[in-house]
């Protein structure tokens, strides 16, 4: 929502550059996809290998 209310100020302001970013947006976006993506990943790994270090002493926390 605020995306569209910044578009409409700029198309207010200056309609070339309004009407430019309204056709670049989708395209940016697409292209912003993949890091998407790789970021989940990277996000899961890192969960992961968390979990590998911490899985000894959540062991040993819980023997008590």
């Amino acid at each position: 929502m605020l995306t569209f209310f910044i578009w409409l100020l700029l198309l207010l302001i200056c309609w070339p550059i309004g009407v430019i970013a309204l056709l670049l947006y989708p395209i940016v976006w697409l292209l912003s996809i993949p890091f998407r993506i790789l970021g989940f990943a990277v996000e899961g790994l890192l969960k992961f290998i968390k979990a590998v270090f911490l899985f000894p002493s959540r062991i040993l926390g819980q023997a008590k």
